[in-house]
């Protein structure tokens, strides 16, 4: 099991958000992430959104950052640490821009970059950046693959109906070959079709633990699908938030777990297909007593896990 950091105060989800968390800043989420790096966790995830419309700003809050530009600067502040997104929201994105902005930053952080897409689920968002949100299926499908001609082709050509380009030169490609690994956010069958075609990863967020392997094995049904290693993220305080980012109560979510009990839902997920977890923000004062807590999940939790 590979474990995330989850930093603090890169959303204000009302589900998961605690008081002390607004208070960090940008300089404090530098520290955490070089700690983050030294102490052995695998992976830093970072959310987007562009806007968030008022009538969300309850459940969703207003704080976010643009998944990219995060990644961009903590890679730069770390050393080791692989830096991803969960999730980018593609369709609101030129996608020529998207590749070149991935491909440089995992070309000048060599090589340690992944970038899991969502297609979004925000209507007003789409509406305020004026993309059509009953076509972001079929853009995301065209940006991937138009993406993937960008990172992969000497001389790149593509064309469709949201994307065209050809008798173009693109550089850097990616550092990683054949590419930026590329995961899939999301729920739904035709998320994970995508997921066979594009992907080697994917994030679940509506599913539950108990029926991620009849989801996996979906996925890897496809026709599409390439086979090789696959990665699948969960994290342990997923079901604490529902769609459209409403409160859940989910008693397999709470957060205070003991060495014991954290140990168990991590194996549990194991058996289930699942790679890579977080141990949720336990109920602290301030930033030092949460990296004491980072550190008690890598030294306490993490040798335990099966």
């Amino acid at each position: 099991m590979k474990f995330v950091f989850p930093l603090p105060h890169m959303l204000r989800l009302k589900a998961m958000v605690q008081p002390w968390e607004a208070s960090v800043t940008g300089a404090h989420q530098t520290r955490m992430v070089k700690r983050a790096d030294e102490l052995g966790y695998d992976m830093i995830t970072l959310p987007e959104h562009f806007v968030i419309p008022q009538n969300h700003v309850e459940l969703s809050g207003p704080h976010y950052f643009h998944s990219v530009a995060a990644q961009g600067y903590v890679a730069g502040a770390t050393e080791r640490i692989r830096i991803g997104t969960s999730v980018t929201i593609l369709p609101l994105q030129n996608p020529i821009v998207m590749a070149k902005a991935l491909s440089t930053v995992d070309w000048m952080s060599s090589g340690r970059i992944m970038v899991a897409f969502g297609v979004g689920w925000l209507e007003e968002e789409f509406k305020i950046l004026g993309v059509p949100f009953h076509e972001r299926g079929r853009m995301s499908d065209e940006y991937l693959a138009a993406i993937i001609e960008l990172w992969t082709k000497e001389r790149p050509s593509f064309e469709g109906k949201y994307v065209s380009f050809k008798d173009v030169a693109f550089e850097p490609k990616p550092f990683q070959k054949p590419h930026v690994p590329i995961w899939i956010g999301g729920d739904s069958d035709a998320a994970l079709k995508r997921t066979a075609r594009f992907a080697s990863g994917w994030i679940p967020f509506l599913t539950k633990p108990d029926d991620i392997p009849a989801r996996l094995d979906f996925i890897k049904s496809q026709p599409t699908y390439k086979g090789g290693p696959f990665e699948v993220m969960c994290g342990l305080s997923t079901g604490l938030v529902g769609e459209g980012h409403v409160v859940t109560n989910d008693p397999k979510a709470k957060v205070g777990m003991n060495v014991q009990e954290l140990v168990d839902r991590l194996n549990a997920l194991k058996k289930r297909g699942v790679t890579m977890s977080a141990v949720p923000i336990p109920p602290v004062k301030d930033m030092e007593a949460y990296l004491d807590h980072a550190q008690w999940v890598i030294e306490e939790i993490k040798p335990k896990v099966q």
